[in-house]
Protein backbone atom coordinates (compact mmCIF):
# COMPACT_ATOMS: atom_id res chain seq x y z
CA UNK A 1 0.00 0.00 0.00
CA UNK A 2 1.17 3.52 -0.76
CA UNK A 3 2.95 5.17 2.42
CA UNK A 4 1.00 8.35 1.82
CA UNK A 5 -3.09 7.49 3.02
CA UNK A 6 -5.29 8.42 -0.30
CA UNK A 7 -8.21 9.50 0.55
CA UNK A 8 -9.93 8.53 -2.79
CA UNK A 9 -8.92 4.83 -1.77
CA UNK A 10 -10.95 5.28 1.57
CA UNK A 11 -13.71 6.89 -0.10
CA UNK A 12 -13.83 3.57 -2.44
CA UNK A 13 -13.98 1.29 0.59
CA UNK A 14 -16.08 3.44 2.38
CA UNK A 15 -18.83 2.78 -0.17
CA UNK A 16 -18.98 -0.64 0.69
CA UNK A 17 -19.13 0.32 4.29
CA UNK A 18 -22.39 2.15 3.24
CA UNK A 19 -23.55 -0.48 1.14
CA UNK A 20 -23.66 -3.03 3.88
CA UNK A 21 -24.85 -0.46 6.07
CA UNK A 22 -27.58 1.57 4.39
CA UNK A 23 -30.57 -0.90 4.74
CA UNK A 24 -30.14 -0.43 8.44
CA UNK A 25 -29.27 3.28 9.03
CA UNK A 26 -32.57 4.90 8.89
CA UNK A 27 -33.94 7.07 11.44
CA UNK A 28 -32.77 5.27 14.53
CA UNK A 29 -33.01 8.14 17.05
CA UNK A 30 -36.17 6.82 18.99
CA UNK A 31 -35.23 3.20 18.55
CA UNK A 32 -34.48 1.23 21.41
CA UNK A 33 -30.45 0.30 21.69
CA UNK A 34 -29.52 -2.65 24.32
CA UNK A 35 -31.51 -2.66 27.31
CA UNK A 36 -33.75 0.69 27.38
CA UNK A 37 -30.83 2.90 25.41
CA UNK A 38 -31.72 5.35 22.35
CA UNK A 39 -29.57 4.48 19.56
CA UNK A 40 -28.23 7.40 18.02
CA UNK A 41 -26.03 7.16 14.57
CA UNK A 42 -23.13 9.24 13.61
CA UNK A 43 -21.11 9.43 10.77
CA UNK A 44 -17.82 10.72 10.82
CA UNK A 45 -16.17 13.45 8.14
CA UNK A 46 -13.96 10.69 7.33
CA UNK A 47 -12.24 7.63 8.69
CA UNK A 48 -11.17 7.77 12.48
CA UNK A 49 -8.42 10.18 13.88
CA UNK A 50 -7.47 12.31 16.31
CA UNK A 51 -10.30 14.72 15.83
CA UNK A 52 -12.67 11.99 16.76
CA UNK A 53 -10.75 10.70 19.89
CA UNK A 54 -13.58 12.48 22.03
CA UNK A 55 -16.24 10.68 20.48
CA UNK A 56 -14.28 6.99 21.44
CA UNK A 57 -13.54 8.67 25.08
CA UNK A 58 -16.65 9.07 25.57
CA UNK A 59 -18.32 5.45 24.58
CA UNK A 60 -15.30 3.83 26.25
CA UNK A 61 -15.84 5.61 29.34
CA UNK A 62 -19.57 5.08 29.63
CA UNK A 63 -20.97 9.17 29.01
CA UNK A 64 -23.16 8.10 26.27
CA UNK A 65 -24.11 4.79 27.70
CA UNK A 66 -25.15 7.20 31.49
CA UNK A 67 -26.98 9.47 29.01
CA UNK A 68 -29.18 6.72 28.04
CA UNK A 69 -27.81 6.34 24.32
CA UNK A 70 -26.05 3.86 22.20
CA UNK A 71 -23.74 5.26 19.94
CA UNK A 72 -23.30 3.65 16.00
CA UNK A 73 -20.45 5.52 14.21
CA UNK A 74 -20.55 5.45 10.88
CA UNK A 75 -18.28 6.24 8.06
CA UNK A 76 -19.07 8.17 4.45
CA UNK A 77 -18.24 6.65 1.09
CA UNK A 78 -17.63 10.21 0.25
CA UNK A 79 -16.94 13.51 1.72
CA UNK A 80 -20.87 15.05 0.83
CA UNK A 81 -22.14 11.87 2.27
CA UNK A 82 -22.67 12.86 5.50
CA UNK A 83 -24.92 16.14 5.16
CA UNK A 84 -26.86 14.37 2.37
CA UNK A 85 -27.61 11.26 4.25
CA UNK A 86 -28.23 13.18 7.74
CA UNK A 87 -30.62 15.22 5.84
CA UNK A 88 -32.38 12.07 4.30
CA UNK A 89 -32.87 10.64 7.64
CA UNK A 90 -30.11 8.32 6.73
CA UNK A 91 -27.89 9.29 10.21
CA UNK A 92 -28.75 10.81 13.21
CA UNK A 93 -25.65 12.98 13.43
CA UNK A 94 -22.52 13.72 11.27
CA UNK A 95 -19.50 15.82 11.17
CA UNK A 96 -18.84 18.20 8.41
CA UNK A 97 -17.49 21.59 7.98
CA UNK A 98 -19.36 25.09 8.72
CA UNK A 99 -18.98 26.41 4.98
CA UNK A 100 -20.49 23.29 4.01
CA UNK A 101 -23.48 23.54 6.16
CA UNK A 102 -23.83 27.37 4.68
CA UNK A 103 -23.85 26.34 1.27
CA UNK A 104 -25.94 22.62 1.93
CA UNK A 105 -28.84 25.70 3.37
CA UNK A 106 -28.17 27.40 0.10
CA UNK A 107 -29.53 23.81 -2.11
CA UNK A 108 -32.89 23.33 0.61
CA UNK A 109 -30.78 20.69 2.15
CA UNK A 110 -32.22 21.25 5.95
CA UNK A 111 -29.30 20.52 8.22
CA UNK A 112 -28.48 22.12 11.40
CA UNK A 113 -24.98 22.82 13.08
CA UNK A 114 -25.43 21.76 16.90
CA UNK A 115 -21.94 22.68 17.88
CA UNK A 116 -18.06 23.72 16.68
CA UNK A 117 -15.72 20.80 17.33
CA UNK A 118 -12.82 22.57 15.09
CA UNK A 119 -13.00 26.24 15.89
CA UNK A 120 -10.43 27.51 13.28
CA UNK A 121 -9.79 26.21 9.81
CA UNK A 122 -7.34 22.90 9.31
CA UNK A 123 -7.23 23.37 5.57
CA UNK A 124 -4.21 26.23 4.66
CA UNK A 125 -2.43 26.67 1.32
CA UNK A 126 0.96 25.08 1.50
CA UNK A 127 3.86 25.98 0.07
CA UNK A 128 7.59 24.11 -0.19
CA UNK A 129 9.44 25.25 2.73
CA UNK A 130 12.46 26.31 -0.08
CA UNK A 131 9.58 28.18 -2.10
CA UNK A 132 9.96 31.68 -3.55
CA UNK A 133 6.60 32.08 -2.63
CA UNK A 134 6.06 34.04 0.87
CA UNK A 135 2.17 35.23 0.41
CA UNK A 136 -0.75 34.71 -1.71
CA UNK A 137 0.18 37.52 -4.21
CA UNK A 138 3.04 35.11 -4.77
CA UNK A 139 1.02 32.70 -6.50
CA UNK A 140 0.39 34.26 -9.90
CA UNK A 141 1.94 32.50 -12.31
CA UNK A 142 2.17 28.95 -10.11
CA UNK A 143 0.24 26.32 -10.65
CA UNK A 144 -2.16 25.24 -6.97
CA UNK A 145 -3.17 21.39 -6.64
CA UNK A 146 -6.51 21.43 -4.75
CA UNK A 147 -9.32 18.21 -4.28
CA UNK A 148 -12.53 18.40 -6.30
CA UNK A 149 -13.75 20.71 -3.86
CA UNK A 150 -14.44 24.35 -5.00
CA UNK A 151 -14.54 26.02 -1.70
CA UNK A 152 -10.72 25.62 -2.54
CA UNK A 153 -10.48 27.41 -5.81
CA UNK A 154 -12.90 30.53 -3.59
CA UNK A 155 -10.38 30.04 -1.10
CA UNK A 156 -7.35 30.82 -2.84
CA UNK A 157 -9.02 33.46 -5.40
CA UNK A 158 -9.89 35.48 -1.65
CA UNK A 159 -6.56 35.20 -0.25
CA UNK A 160 -4.47 36.14 -3.62
CA UNK A 161 -6.79 39.10 -4.07
CA UNK A 162 -6.52 40.52 -0.46
CA UNK A 163 -2.85 40.53 -0.56
CA UNK A 164 -3.01 42.58 -3.55
CA UNK A 165 -2.77 39.95 -6.37
CA UNK A 166 -4.81 38.82 -9.44
CA UNK A 167 -6.35 35.63 -8.69
CA UNK A 168 -6.86 35.41 -12.51
CA UNK A 169 -3.20 34.98 -12.74
CA UNK A 170 -3.13 31.98 -10.86
CA UNK A 171 -3.83 28.13 -12.33
CA UNK A 172 -5.86 25.47 -10.14
CA UNK A 173 -5.73 22.45 -10.91
CA UNK A 174 -7.93 19.18 -9.87
CA UNK A 175 -5.62 16.85 -8.45
CA UNK A 176 -8.73 14.81 -6.79
CA UNK A 177 -7.34 13.58 -3.30
CA UNK A 178 -3.81 13.45 -4.57
CA UNK A 179 -2.53 16.65 -3.06
CA UNK A 180 0.48 15.03 -1.29
CA UNK A 181 1.83 13.10 -4.51
CA UNK A 182 1.75 15.97 -6.43
CA UNK A 183 3.33 18.24 -4.18
CA UNK A 184 5.97 15.67 -3.06
CA UNK A 185 6.56 15.13 -7.37
CA UNK A 186 6.52 19.28 -7.83
CA UNK A 187 3.93 18.79 -10.03
CA UNK A 188 1.91 22.12 -8.66
CA UNK A 189 3.69 24.96 -7.01
CA UNK A 190 1.67 24.77 -3.95
CA UNK A 191 -1.58 23.02 -2.11
CA UNK A 192 -5.15 24.33 -1.14
CA UNK A 193 -7.04 21.29 0.66
CA UNK A 194 -4.23 20.10 2.64
CA UNK A 195 -5.02 19.81 6.93
CA UNK A 196 -2.16 21.07 9.16
CA UNK A 197 -2.96 18.38 11.36
CA UNK A 198 -2.56 16.09 8.53
CA UNK A 199 -1.05 16.56 4.72
CA UNK A 200 1.17 18.83 6.92
CA UNK A 201 2.56 16.08 8.79
CA UNK A 202 3.10 13.30 5.99
CA UNK A 203 4.38 15.71 3.79
CA UNK A 204 7.38 17.09 6.49
CA UNK A 205 7.97 13.33 7.70
CA UNK A 206 8.50 11.99 4.40
CA UNK A 207 11.21 14.50 3.30
CA UNK A 208 9.16 17.35 1.65
CA UNK A 209 8.77 20.17 4.32
CA UNK A 210 6.16 22.89 3.20
CA UNK A 211 5.33 26.42 5.19
CA UNK A 212 1.80 26.55 5.49
CA UNK A 213 -0.12 29.89 5.08
CA UNK A 214 -3.06 30.63 7.04
CA UNK A 215 -6.13 32.03 5.00
CA UNK A 216 -7.39 34.19 8.01
CA UNK A 217 -4.62 36.14 7.81
CA UNK A 218 -5.71 36.70 3.83
CA UNK A 219 -9.13 37.76 3.79
CA UNK A 220 -11.21 34.35 4.30
CA UNK A 221 -13.36 34.27 7.41
CA UNK A 222 -12.36 32.75 10.32
CA UNK A 223 -14.56 29.41 10.18
CA UNK A 224 -15.44 26.54 12.06
CA UNK A 225 -13.67 23.64 10.43
CA UNK A 226 -15.76 20.70 12.03
CA UNK A 227 -19.02 20.78 13.34
CA UNK A 228 -21.59 18.28 14.50
CA UNK A 229 -25.00 18.80 12.33
CA UNK A 230 -28.63 17.17 12.39
CA UNK A 231 -31.50 17.67 10.35
CA UNK A 232 -33.98 20.32 10.90
CA UNK A 233 -36.78 17.30 11.45
CA UNK A 234 -34.69 15.20 13.43
CA UNK A 235 -33.31 17.93 16.09
CA UNK A 236 -37.34 19.07 16.25
CA UNK A 237 -37.98 15.35 17.30
CA UNK A 238 -34.69 14.77 19.14
CA UNK A 239 -33.48 18.06 20.54
CA UNK A 240 -33.42 16.41 24.16
CA UNK A 241 -31.71 13.35 23.16
CA UNK A 242 -29.01 15.11 21.12
CA UNK A 243 -28.50 17.41 24.21
CA UNK A 244 -27.65 14.19 26.22
CA UNK A 245 -25.43 13.05 22.93
CA UNK A 246 -23.45 16.40 23.39
CA UNK A 247 -22.82 16.58 27.05
CA UNK A 248 -21.29 12.81 26.88
CA UNK A 249 -19.49 14.35 23.61
CA UNK A 250 -18.21 17.07 25.99
CA UNK A 251 -17.05 15.30 28.41
CA UNK A 252 -15.38 12.90 26.18
CA UNK A 253 -13.59 16.08 25.16
CA UNK A 254 -12.63 17.23 28.43
CA UNK A 255 -10.72 13.58 28.72
CA UNK A 256 -8.57 14.51 25.78
CA UNK A 257 -7.80 17.64 26.70
CA UNK A 258 -6.70 16.34 30.29
CA UNK A 259 -5.38 12.76 29.48
CA UNK A 260 -4.59 13.52 26.08
CA UNK A 261 -2.26 10.37 25.28
CA UNK A 262 -5.00 7.77 27.18
CA UNK A 263 -7.53 8.94 24.52
CA UNK A 264 -5.26 8.86 22.14
CA UNK A 265 -4.87 5.34 23.18
CA UNK A 266 -8.75 4.93 23.09
CA UNK A 267 -8.93 5.55 19.71
CA UNK A 268 -6.37 3.85 18.29
CA UNK A 269 -8.08 0.23 19.30
CA UNK A 270 -10.68 1.65 16.63
CA UNK A 271 -8.95 2.63 13.73
CA UNK A 272 -9.57 1.55 10.06
CA UNK A 273 -7.96 -1.56 9.45
CA UNK A 274 -7.44 -0.66 5.87
CA UNK A 275 -5.67 2.60 6.91
CA UNK A 276 -3.86 1.68 10.12
CA UNK A 277 -2.76 5.28 11.90
CA UNK A 278 0.67 6.28 12.29
CA UNK A 279 0.62 6.96 16.16
CA UNK A 280 3.32 9.70 15.92
CA UNK A 281 1.27 11.70 13.17
CA UNK A 282 -1.74 11.38 15.29
CA UNK A 283 -0.54 12.47 18.31
CA UNK A 284 1.30 15.59 16.47
CA UNK A 285 -2.38 16.20 15.46
CA UNK A 286 -3.93 15.97 18.40
CA UNK A 287 -1.51 18.97 19.33
CA UNK A 288 -2.09 21.01 16.99
CA UNK A 289 -5.81 20.39 16.82
CA UNK A 290 -6.23 21.01 21.09
CA UNK A 291 -5.97 24.29 21.11
CA UNK A 292 -8.31 24.72 17.97
CA UNK A 293 -10.94 23.26 19.47
CA UNK A 294 -10.86 25.64 22.95
CA UNK A 295 -13.46 27.85 23.19
CA UNK A 296 -12.40 29.93 26.25
CA UNK A 297 -14.42 31.35 28.66
CA UNK A 298 -17.59 29.77 26.10
CA UNK A 299 -19.29 26.42 26.47
CA UNK A 300 -17.50 24.05 24.73
CA UNK A 301 -18.80 24.15 21.21
CA UNK A 302 -20.42 27.17 21.41
CA UNK A 303 -20.67 28.58 17.99
CA UNK A 304 -21.04 32.39 17.47
CA UNK A 305 -23.83 34.45 15.57
CA UNK A 306 -20.91 36.36 13.80
CA UNK A 307 -19.17 33.70 12.48
CA UNK A 308 -22.40 32.32 10.58
CA UNK A 309 -22.72 35.72 9.01
CA UNK A 310 -19.17 36.06 8.07
CA UNK A 311 -18.36 32.75 6.53
CA UNK A 312 -22.46 33.36 4.66
CA UNK A 313 -21.81 36.52 3.60
CA UNK A 314 -18.25 35.73 2.17
CA UNK A 315 -19.28 32.19 0.26
CA UNK A 316 -21.96 35.09 -1.25
CA UNK A 317 -19.44 37.27 -2.05
CA UNK A 318 -17.15 35.04 -4.18
CA UNK A 319 -20.15 33.47 -5.86
CA UNK A 320 -20.19 30.22 -3.85
CA UNK A 321 -24.12 30.76 -3.07
CA UNK A 322 -26.77 32.36 -4.83
CA UNK A 323 -28.67 34.00 -1.82
CA UNK A 324 -27.72 35.32 1.49
CA UNK A 325 -28.65 32.69 4.12
CA UNK A 326 -30.40 33.91 7.36
CA UNK A 327 -27.35 32.57 9.42
CA UNK A 328 -29.76 32.40 12.43
CA UNK A 329 -31.78 29.47 10.98
CA UNK A 330 -28.22 27.45 10.38
CA UNK A 331 -26.82 26.79 13.82
CA UNK A 332 -28.34 26.38 17.58
CA UNK A 333 -26.28 26.38 20.87
CA UNK A 334 -27.31 23.55 23.82
CA UNK A 335 -28.44 24.82 26.89
CA UNK A 336 -25.19 24.52 29.13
Amino acid sequence: MNKWIKRSSWLFFGSLLLLLSACSSGDTANQGGKGDLKKVSIMLDWYPNAVHAGIYDAIKKGYFKKEGIQVDVKMPAETNDPLKLVAAGRTNLALTYQPQVVLSRSEDIPVVSLGALVRHPLNHLMVPKNSSIRSPKDLEGKNVGYPSIPINEAMVKTMVKHDGGNPEKVKMTDVGWDIIPAMAAHKVDGISGGYINHEQILLNKEGHPVRSIDPVKYGVPDYYELVLVSSEDGLKKNRKLYQKFWNALEKGQKDVHDYPDQALNVLFKHENKEFPLDQNVEKKSLQILLPLMDSGKKPFGYQDKRSWKKVSDWLYETDMIKKKEDPRNAYINFEQ
